[in-house]
């Protein structure tokens, strides 16, 4: 089976909460606090390899969860970080977020590691409060809470000459005649259900084809297989654009190339840029000469008039050494295939600092935000020292100050984060 887009679910590890402990030992009277800190939570982190080329195991498997960081102990002990969880996924696979679509990153080249999401910091134990003034610090802090996101896996196979054209014509043919792949060939429409890649060698100079199953016309569209795995040949440096002359399927071949440099264009702009090689295929089964001239003249008053054109029988692998250094010759002065650029996009990116007020009725009001977050952190409910502290911090950072001007008065419920009082002059 072959997957090449999938939707997964990721999360990094949590950290571990930090501890508020005490040191007691016999003939140690000032013993103090010792709470050691949480351990951080486990990264998600991407690598490719090249020995994959689909994406069908995140078929069965969609989420994917990094181990949550232990949380500290007495003795000033920290947490164990939670393991990393690495994901394999195919060389050329892109990945974007769900919800914007942008590229966080291309896994281009092989064994390429990136740190997707990084897992949440541990938690300070009490004994990080301790000061002069607070000598006994009864309070540690939480482990951050990471969320969970969707990301689009995208597999673009990585390969230099794309073969295109209609159903039938002779592509898989022509790859099993050139290459050393060993794709089904059959007399039937859309015998090819999935991209195929073969190695295309001569003396020292390899390069990769792609062989994408037949476009038809409104491929872009959707209509039949070929718009499925467009994408496939978007990093091509060359188009290897295969017509049958023979019109044994009782269509003009030229409508045929037009038709499907049509459907090119409308999916991507420079997908239809990319240089073209015009393989007019099945001339061992050509009943007319002139359909070849035919054929040339009308590619002289189109936009291709500069590309090359061979006449081959990939059956009887007639024409096939001309055309394998045309491929070469071509490539030899094209730039290498380049990976997608990632756009300005950080998952991590996380905000302490925001806070928001809102008003959901008349004695009610709500503070949200990343300081309230990183606030509710340090803050144990059950804990009287702890909470004394939430309130000294909420009329320090000015929180009450505001909400009174927004109406608050004594009475009133204000829910800060999670946590839920009633105000009181």
């Amino acid at each position: 089976m072959f997957v090449d887009k999938v939707k997964i679910y990721v999360k990094a590890g949590n950290g571990g909460d930090g501890a508020a402990t005490f040191r007691r030992e016999k003939y140690v009277p000032n013993g103090g606090p010792d709470g050691g800190d949480g351990g951080k939570g486990g990264d998600i982190i991407l690598k490719s390899d090249s020995s994959i080329n689909t994406l069908v195991d995140f078929r069965f498997q969609k989420h994917f969860r990094a181990q949550n960081g232990s949380k500290g102990s007495g003795c000033n002990c920290t947490g164990k970080s939670g393991e990393d969880l690495i994901i394999t996924v195919p060389c050329g696979t892109v990945v974007k977020d769900f919800k914007t679509n942008k590229v966080i990153v291309d896994m281009f080249e092989d064994n390429k590691t990136f740190v997707l999401l990084k897992g949440g910091l541990g938690g300070k134990g009490n004994q990080c409060f301790a000061s002069s003034r607070h000598q006994a610090p009864r309070y540690s802090q939480l482990g951050q809470i990471t969320e969970e996101h969707e990301v689009i896996l995208e597999l673009k196979t990585i390969a230099d000459v794309g073969l295109v054209g209609f159903p039938n014509v002779g592509k898989s043919t022509l790859l099993a005649s050139i290459t050393d792949a060993k794709p089904k060939i059959a007399n039937y429409h859309f015998t090819t259900l999935s991209p195929n890649l073969g190695v295309l060698k001569r003396f020292d100079k390899t390069c990769v084809l792609a062989d994408i199953p037949g476009l038809i016309e409104g491929a872009s569209e959707g209509v039949g297989l070929g718009h499925e795995f467009l994408r496939h040949i978007e990093r091509t440096r060359i188009i290897l654009h295969l017509v049958d002359i023979s019109e044994s399927e009782g269509r003009k071949a030229f409508d045929d190339f037009e038709a499907i440099n049509n459907e090119l264009e409308k999916y991507s702009e420079i997908l239809s840029s990319r240089p073209q090689i015009v393989v007019l295929n099945k001339a061992d089964m050509l009943l007319d000469e002139n359909q070849i001239d035919e054929f040339n003249k009308k590619l002289k008053k189109s936009k291709f008039s500069k590309s090359k054109v061979f006449v081959i029988s990939a059956q009887n692998h007639k024409g096939l050494n001309e055309l394998v250094d045309a491929i070469f010759a071509e490539l030899d002065n094209l730039p290498p295939i380049e990976q997608i650029e990632s756009e300005d996009f950080d998952f991590d990116t996380r905000d302490t600092n925001s806070i928001k007020y809102e008003k959901i009725n008349d004695n009610t009001y709500k503070v949200s935000g990343g300081r309230i977050i990183e606030l509710n952190r340090r803050i144990l409910v059950s804990d009287e020292e702890s909470l004394l502290y939430l309130q000294r911090r909420v009329r320090k950072d000015g929180i009450i100050s505001h909400l009174k001007t927004m109406g608050l008065k004594a009475g009133d419920t204000i829910f800060i984060g999670d946590l839920e009082f009633i105000y009181e002059e």
